[in-house]
C-alpha cells in the first residue's frame, strides 16, 4: 500500500499498484489506473517530488497460524513516469531515501545503495507453489523434522519460509503455541535442482 500524505480519504484498495517494478538503479516502479488517488497527488504536484511510504506486508502462501511474515517499509518521493504504462494506467516512481525491514529474520534498516544492489533469491517466483507443495505432498517428510528440533510435545510441522539458504518451519505444540525452526543448507541453492538435492539431505538426516 503506498501512503501519500494528503490521500487519508482513499480507500485501501486504491493505493495498492497493480503492477511493482525494482529499476536497475534501485528506484521503485509502481503502475496504477490513471484515475488513481496516487497518480492525482503526483499530478497536482507538478514539478515537486512527493513524500511518499510503500508499505509490503509479506504473507505464508501456507495456512499456519500467525501467517504474516514480515513488513517492509520503503519511503522517498514519487515522480510520474510518462508513457511507460499502458493506456488508461500511470507509472509511479518511487525514489528510495530509506528502507525498513521487520521480518522473521530481524529488524533493521537497509541501506538504499545495498538496496539498489540486491539481487532477487532465484527461489522467490517458486516459493508460494514450493511451500504449498511441501505441506500438502511431503506431509510424512515435514513431520520428520520434528526429530531435529530439542523440543518435547510437537504435534505439527508446517513450511513457512524457503530460500536460497535454507527453509524456515513453524511447529505447533499440542497447547496450542508455536515456534519456528531453521534449517541451513550446506550451501546456498542456485536453482530448483540444487534445492531438491538440498531437501533430500535435509528429510534424509531427519529420518536418520
Amino acid at each position: 500500500m503506498l501512503l501519500v500524505p494528503g490521500l487519508a480519504g482513499a480507500r485501501p484498495e486504491q493505493l495498492v499498484a497493480d503492477e511493482r517494478s525494482v529499476g536497475p538503479d534501485g528506484d521503485l516502479f509502481l503502475t496504477y489506473p490513471a484515475d488513481s488517488p496516487a497518480v492525482r497527488a503526483a499530478t497536482h504536484a507538478q514539478d515537486d517530488e512527493v513524500p511518499a511510504v510503500l508499505e509490503l506486508t509479506d504473507v505464508a502462501p501456507v495456512s499456519v497460524p500467525h501467517r504474516i511474515r514480515g513488513r517492509a517499509w520503503v519511503s522517498g518521493w514519487l515522480t510520474l513516469v510518462p508513457g511507460r504504462a499502458g493506456p488508461g494506467r500511470m507509472t509511479l516512481r518511487l525514489e528510495v531515501g530509506e528502507a525498513y525491514v521487520d521480518d522473521l529474520w530481524g529488524a533493521q534498516a537497509v541501506d538504499p545503495e545495498d538496496f539498489a544492489l540486491a539481487a532477487p533469491d532465484p527461489l522467490v517466483r517458486h516459493e508460494p507453489e514450493l511451500l504449498q507443495h511441501l505441506a500438502a505432498v511431503h506431509g510424512e517428510q515435514m513431520g520428520l523434522l520434528r526429530g531435529l528440533v530439542e523440543r518435547e510435545d510437537v504435534a505439527r510441522a508446517t513450511p513457512l519460509a524457503l530460500d536460497r539458504f535454507g527453509l524456515r518451519v513453524r511447529f505447533g505444540r499440542g497447547d496450542g503455541h508455536t515456534f519456528d525452526a531453521r534449517f541451513d543448507f550446506p550451501e546456498p541453492v542456485t536453482d530448483i535442482t540444487g534445492l531438491r538435492r538440498a531437501m533430500h539431505r535435509l528429510f534424509e538426516a531427519a529420518a536418520g
